[in-house]
């Protein structure tokens, strides 16, 4: 039986369909992977089956009624004065668990009506989700992923890492106790290690799992059936087998589509061709009968006859025309075309970096010697916190050096995606800031933004309110229209559906300029082509150095 029923499920936001009519099943065991463009309604199908978001049609109904649902958002942003602990045990539903129980203990206690059968399913919630023994798998779990013993108790999460905040996402995932568990980009920001943990705890989980997830090896080695939502009907199609399985049904079937439709427009323009060449000969039958200066009216009139009969096989041919069952034209979709324009080689060496110390938190690297040449192709690797993006802060100049020296060539123009997209986490406007960035006169970078799927509501807000997928893509629109020698990319696929990354990848594949690349994405990893391959963790310092932060 199935843990959580999706049947007919209906929602709009205002003019807007996001789902029409969805069904979903998922039983015990079953791993679901939801996938569709950004902006179709991943994340708001998931709110629906988590009770969160309440259908204009149709139900979701829980198998049993008591049946434990979490849902694990991509974003972890921590309420003023929260501690980590504290953030682990609410998304994890700890935290709401423990608050029913004292609820009903205290009700039990005064003795108000009922009180003795909510005490009782209050008790088997608390103890089903995990409450009772939270706080030690806590310590336990961010002990096995390399946390600091102290972090927990902290209350200044917006000073963690990249690599923290996504081991503290991961730690959710491993602390939840759910009979249903809803993941939505789980694999963010995670390094090897994490994403091996995640797939091993995914793959075996007793629950019933729906995820949304862009990194197609997580897919590809997790989901046990696909369901697709359609970004034009809103509806959902089920493919069983997996994410390879998926992939080779979803091709055959767009070329079934297309074939069908082919054979109808084929079968229907012939019928009209045909219906109009007999239409026009009995016209002209009838008007060279006409002029024909026949003066015997029964070979006149058997003339015309003849052309009429030829215009009324025109008729039948219309009847077959109107039988003809109409198949419709398979629509395409959004596509994101994106180039990466390239300002040349620019200077022959981009960077330098010659006995450079660079420090930042509790990570100090160096000293490093380091050389880019312009036009070659780096990747960056190490596991979350050895020192990446720091590395990659340094070569820039954003990062001060503790000593040494750092150099960047003349003529070095660079374009960058950092990995919180930090361009876009300002009041200013979308459309202000991509102003600023590339000079554009504000309608061609609306036009710009548009292209890139960031539309005409969404330019004028401010940009930090931007969803994480439009602030990525917005970084790619200024790429294109800045021609550099060097791309920065880190983990440019956070938050990019698929299409999008297959775009990524063939952009990258020509760029002519230097790139500096960091990126967990397996499957980019092996498309992209580099020249050298760096990681970081060779160049952690031996100790302390001075004036580290």
């Amino acid at each position: 039986m199935s843990v959580l029923t999706a049947r007919k499920v209906t929602l709009s936001f205002g003019p807007r369909t996001v789902l029409q009519e969805v069904d979903l099943d998922v039983p015990a065991g079953e791993r679901v992977g939801l996938v569709a463009p950004n902006g179709v309604g991943k994340s708001t199908l998931l709110r629906v089956l988590a009770g969160e978001l309440v259908p204009d049609g149709g139900a979701v109904v829980r198998h049993p009624a008591s049946a434990v649902v979490a849902h694990l958002t991509q974003e972890t942003r921590p309420l003023a004065g929260e501690s980590l602990r504290a953030l682990l045990a609410r998304r994890t539903g700890v935290a709401e668990a423990s608050a029913r129980f004292e609820r009903a203990a205290l009700a039990l206690s005064e003795g108000a009506p009922g009180a003795a059968d909510e005490y009782q399913a209050a008790f088997d919630h608390w103890t089903a989700i995990g409450a009772a023994d939270f706080d030690e798998r806590a310590d336990a779990v961010c002990d096995r992923l390399g946390l600091a013993a102290d972090l927990l108790d902290r209350r200044d999460a917006h000073e963690l890492s990249g690599g923290q905040s996504a081991r503290l996402r991961l730690a959710s995932v491993l602390l939840t106790r759910a009979d249903a568990l809803l993941l939505d980009e789980p694999t963010n920001d995670l390094d090897a290690d994490g994403l091996d943990l995640l797939e091993t705890h995914v793959a075996a989980s007793p629950a019933a799992v729906v995820l949304v997830s862009h990194d197609r090896e997580f897919l590809a080695r997790t989901t046990t059936a696909i369901v697709e939502l359609d970004e034009f009907t809103h509806a959902a199609t089920l493919f069983r087998g997996g994410w390879d399985a998926y992939l080779e049904e979803k091709a055959a079937a767009e070329r079934r589509a297309r074939e069908e439709f082919e054979a109808y427009a084929a079968k229907r323009d012939s019928l009209t061709e045909r219906s109009r060449t007999l239409r026009e000969w009995s016209r002209q039958g009838v008007r060279a009968v006409a002029k024909s200066g026949e003066t015997d009216k029964n070979i006149k009139h058997a003339k015309r006859q003849r052309a009429q009969a030829t215009g009324a096989k025109g008729t039948i041919v219309d009847r077959a025309l109107d039988r003809l069952e109409e198949v419709e034209e398979p629509r395409e979709a959004w596509e994101l075309r994106l180039t990466l324009p390239s300002a040349g080689r620019g200077s022959q060496i981009a960077f330098t970096l010659r006995q450079a110390v660079v420090g930042r938190g509790d990570v100090v690297l160096g000293p490093v010697d380091l050389t880019i040449g312009a036009g070659e192709r780096w990747r960056l690797t190490g596991p979350n916190g050895s020192g990446k993006s720091t590395l990659l802060g340094a070569l820039l100049g954003r990062i001060p050096l503790l000593s040494g020296e750092r150099s960047q060539g003349a003529s070095v123009v660079v374009g960058e995606v950092d990995q919180l997209r930090e361009e876009f986490t300002t009041d200013d406007s979308v459309l202000d800031v991509v102003v600023a960035a590339t000079a554009l006169e504000p309608v061609d970078a609306r036009t710009l933004l548009a292209k890139f799927r960031v539309g005409a509501d969404a330019v004028l807000r401010p940009a930090r309110t931007l969803s994480p997928g439009e602030r990525t893509r917005a970084g790619l629109a200024l790429l294109q229209a800045r021609g550099t020698t060097c791309l920065v990319l880190d983990e440019p696929t956070n938050h990019l559906d698929l299409a999008a990354i297959h775009q990524l990848e063939q952009a990258l594949d020509t760029y002519e300029g230097t790139l500096l690349l960091v990126t967990h994405d397996r499957r980019l990893a092996e498309a992209i082509s580099v020249d050298r391959e760096l990681d970081v963790r060779g160049l952690v310092a031996a100790g302390p150095a001075k004036g580290a932060r």
